[in-house]
């Protein structure tokens, strides 16, 4: 949403952003940089912690420099700092052009070619945007987000079966301010939050033991999240327990071939992890091939690969109110769009930075270049990836209806896969038998397994919009020194047919 200035933290607005721009923008061009951008933040993370309704730890760290990356003599160079001074501010210009300067020798005596060259982006003087929140948490007193957490916690606790109870809450407001040489200087301000609660029940007789927790999702809001209407958390907590219980009692599952219903509760981690890193463009390139990994979708099967069945459309998109990863320019001053990743289930398109934009032919970075930190150089990330619902689709009970031996997995729990994204295993939350259209209680140690083509070329059925929950995570990891970046997923409710599911305890020889 654009904000008004008077929306961005004053405190922020009282750095002398401009002046420090532009002593560095000078000092880069009078070094003959070809591009120069300088990038000021401050990131403010909190964290609250609780175990059994009592406070377990407590954090809150802010992370205020700026960096300063040029194009020279064909070569990328990047510097960081703290001291808010001018004459700092163009030293730290220097050294990016002295290490371009090294970069551009390393380069030619390896004999590796490819000079460094941007894709085209318009300017944008002058622009604020401020994230989807009401209520700053950083505003609200600690005593007041503990004591809602350890309420929670005591809810949980005083339900017949719960052992133990954990909760947490993140909060980070991230506040950034963008310049360059060729006239964009955008400043910008998000705040998003991760509360989660856990319940343990233990089997004393037996020792058997199990967990569950909430599945409200991390979002970029602000306190009235937890408070006024923004989730139903009083509904969730009044039925843990209950859930838990049953799962306790619930027996294992017959390994085999079963029909699926994914809650996007679940179907959001499958997104993220077989669609989010394989379609980001530095991965198939094999960028990342020495930490984070390939991808299957190189970029010679673009607009070939059948990645899933006809009703597949996934969407890259910055833009997607209370996402993750929305912003409203990125860290490289491209403006947030919304754009097709799979059509009709085939591949059309890649996540994008402006570097990877121009080396690849396409005419325009997608905004999906950002760095965790001043001190971290701007690394193509992930944006909020997305299924679209089928625009009259149905609910999920009548996703349910239409499968006569199936499984609903509700909740994402553990994951695992392969490098280049393409063999894949997850578990959930809780799973429930799904028999003649009917639930049938639920189900312990469902894993679902399969390749990413295989899975995706399966589903047969979308809910509707009224299904559709835009869910995510706070620590996707990428690059090398590592970074940590937040995104989101939406997806409606899916079916999927013959799925390979295993019985994880038995597979551990339990």
């Amino acid at each position: 949403m654009p904000a008004a200035p008077h929306d961005l933290d004053e405190t922020f607005l009282a750095l002398p952003l401009h002046a420090l721009a532009d002593a560095a923008l000078a000092r880069a061009r009078a070094l003959g940089a070809e591009h120069a951008d300088f990038r000021l933040e401050r990131v403010r993370s909190a964290s609250w912690r609780l175990r059994d309704a009592r406070t377990s730890g407590t954090s809150d760290t802010t992370d205020l420099g700026y960096a300063v990356r040029v194009v020279h003599g064909g070569a990328w160079g990047f510097a960081s700092g703290v001291d808010l001074t001018m004459d700092a501010a163009a030293r730290v210009a220097g050294q990016a052009v002295a290490m371009a300067r090294l970069s551009a020798k390393v380069i030619e005596a390896a004999g590796s070619g490819g000079r460094v060259e941007l894709a085209a982006e318009p300017a944008y003087p002058d622009r604020t945007w401020v994230s989807a929140y009401e209520i700053d948490p950083f505003a609200v007193p600690d005593a007041e987000k503990s004591g809602l957490l350890a309420e929670w916690s005591a809810r949980l606790l005083a339900a017949p079966g719960v052992a133990h109870a954990d909760a947490s809450l993140l909060a980070v407001q991230e506040n950034k301010f963008y310049a360059d040489t060729a006239g964009t200087s955008t400043t910008q301000q998000r705040v998003r939050l991760h509360p989660q609660l856990t319940a343990v029940a233990v089997d004393p007789a037996g020792g058997d033991f199990e967990s569950m927790r909430t599945l409200a999702p991390p979002v970029g809001r602000g306190w009235e999240y937890l408070t006024d209407g923004g989730y139903d958390w009083d509904g969730e907590l009044a039925r843990l327990p209950e859930h838990l219980a049953e799962k306790m009692r619930a027996p294992g599952v017959e390994p085999g071939m079963y029909d699926l219903v994914v809650d996007p509760s679940n179907l959001w981690l499958t997104i993220h992890e077989s669609i989010g890193h394989a379609t980001e463009l530095d991965r198939a390139l094999g960028y990342e091939a020495a930490y984070a990994g390939t991808s299957f979708a190189t970029l010679d099967q673009l607009g070939k690969l059948a990645y899933g069945s006809p009703i597949m459309h996934v969407t890259g998109d910055r833009t997607a109110e209370h996402g993750l990863a929305t912003i409203g320019y990125d860290d490289e001053g491209v403006a947030a769009q919304s754009w097709d990743l799979v059509r009709e289930g085939t591949l059309v398109g890649y996540q994008l930075d402006r570097r990877m934009a121009r080396l690849t032919g396409f005419p325009r970075s997608n905004g999906c270049a950002y760095a965790d930190s001043p001190g971290h150089v701007p690394v193509q990330r992930m944006a909020n990836v997305s299924l679209r619902p089928a625009p009259d689709g149905p609910a999920t009970e009548e996703l349910i209806a239409g499968v006569e031996r199936g499984i609903y997995v509700v909740g994402d729990r553990s994951w695992s896969i392969d490098m280049q994204r393409y063999n894949f295993q997850f578990t959930q939350q809780r799973a429930y038998a799904i028999r003649n259209g009917r639930l049938a209680g639920q189900l312990r140690d469902v894993a679902y397994q399969a390749t990413t083509t295989d899975f995706w070329g399966s589903m047969t059925a979308l809910g509707g919009p009224q299904t559709y929950v835009l869910g995510g995570a706070f620590n996707c990891g990428k690059a090398q020194p590592g970074q940590v970046a937040a995104v989101s997923h939406g997806c409606p409710s899916a079916v999927f047919e013959g799925v390979n599911i295993l019985n994880t305890a038995r597979e551990a020889g339990r």
